[in-house]
């Protein structure tokens, strides 16, 4: 019987790139764009030709999650939606449990659109709401107030079985105590999943411009950041939603199957401007890249049948330590076996001095990193690389 691929350890899914926002918001840098007006009709028949094109390679595969990001897609018309998720079951045989998200803002809710993307198939909604205090939402440049989330929420979950929202802190001016509040209304919203994020300036960014130029100057220290976090892990394990990746909480089987396939090193098929790509052809696996230009990407699949700017063979090394430094974001952490198969074996001793200062658990089969080893996942990753 044929041993089976790496990639099967973590499974196929699927990911297309809806670059379009309202605005732009100063902290992000996503490949998102404001465009004036939007061509739905080229659009759709991009993504269904670049799906067309990526099944060539990846027939028969069983799809286990479809992700709609961006940007903002909430602003996809409906029909697009219901197009490409159609394309995609023509092509490949899809997990009875197939998992199928789509990104909204609150601004962006509608509930005869919501209802139109639930009976296209889309059956997880994660929606941007960042804060649920108005100062913040004005100050991370947002267009909705958190009323409006409130209620965005609310009309997600009376159309989607399954409903996830992001916030950021470590904002302006944050206290512990205020966003001890702020999260604890989160977790009565009546949700099993939601993304945590500390707020990172990004240079090229509008909030990377202003910080360099001496603004922002009302951030977080470092210990009120770290702070943060510690009441971060607090109140959600005390609600039942441990973080089962740094920065995601979810209740027991509740984890995003998507966002699982990047952390344990699957396969997965990017689509649209600015998409990633890990694929494995049956002689190699390769990273892919897309045109980061919407138009140029647009014009590209229209003129040459393909949006592809790079298509690069990932040596075995390569796999090896992109599975760890992914891996070891997760509670589960990382399988030595499957480790040891792409060729990598981690030095014993380091091993042991990581456990020794609490960073690291150790175990015959697998390693994860302990709370503290998450707050220092970089400096525990260059020691157990040796770089």
């Amino acid at each position: 019987m044929t041993e089976p691929a790496d990639w099967e350890q973590a499974g196929f899914g699927i990911y297309l790139h809806w670059p379009f926002c309202a605005a732009k918001c100063p902290y992000c840098d996503f490949n998102s764009h404001v465009a004036a007006t939007i061509d739905h009709d080229r659009w759709r028949r991009a993504y269904l030709s670049e799906l067309r094109r990526g099944a060539a390679f990846t027939q028969g595969r069983v799809l286990t999650s479809v992700f709609f990001g961006g940007g903002t897609p909430s602003l996809m018309a409906p029909e697009t939606v219901d197009a490409v998720l159609s394309e995609i079951r023509r092509h490949w045989p899809v997990a009875n449990d197939l998992e199928v998200t789509l990104e909204a803002n609150p601004t962006s809710v509608e509930a005869g659109r919501f209802a139109a993307y639930r009976a296209a198939g889309v059956n997880r909604i994660s929606m941007g709401i960042q804060s649920l205090d108005d100062e913040s939402l004005r100050r991370l440049g947002r267009l909705h107030t958190a009323s409006e989330a409130r209620r965005a929420f609310s009309v997600a979950r009376e159309t989607f079985p399954r409903v996830s929202f992001d916030l950021i802190y470590a904002r302006q001016a944050q206290s512990a105590a205020a966003w001890r509040t702020e999260l604890a209304e989160a977790l009565s919203m009546a949700i099993d999943h939601l993304s945590l994020y500390q707020l990172t300036i990004e240079p090229g960014t509008a909030f990377g411009t202003r910080h360099a130029a001496g603004g922002l100057s009302d951030l977080p220290d470092e210990d009120l950041a770290a702070d943060l976090y510690d009441v971060t892990q607090e109140i959600c394990e005390a609600h039942g939603m441990p973080a089962y990746e740094i920065s995601n909480h979810a209740r027991d089987g509740a984890e995003s199957r998507h966002n699982l396939i990047y952390w344990r090193a699957g396969d997965f098929l990017g689509i649209g401007p600015g998409a990633h790509g890990r694929l494995t052809l049956p002689d190699r696996r390769v990273a892919t890249e897309t045109l980061l230009s919407p138009a140029i990407w647009l014009d590209a699949v229209e003129r040459q049948g393909t949006g592809e700017s790079r298509i690069e063979p990932l040596a075995m090394a390569d796999q090896a330590t992109e599975y760890l430094m992914m891996s070891l974001r997760l509670a589960e952490g990382t399988d030595l076996n499957r480790l040891a198969r792409l060729g990598l074996t981690l030095d014993p001793s380091a091993l042991a001095d990581l456990a020794d200062l609490d960073l690291l658990t150790v175990s015959a089969a697998r390693i994860s990193a302990t709370p503290s080893g998450r707050r220092v996942l970089n400096g525990l990753l260059r020691r157990l690389l040796a770089v």
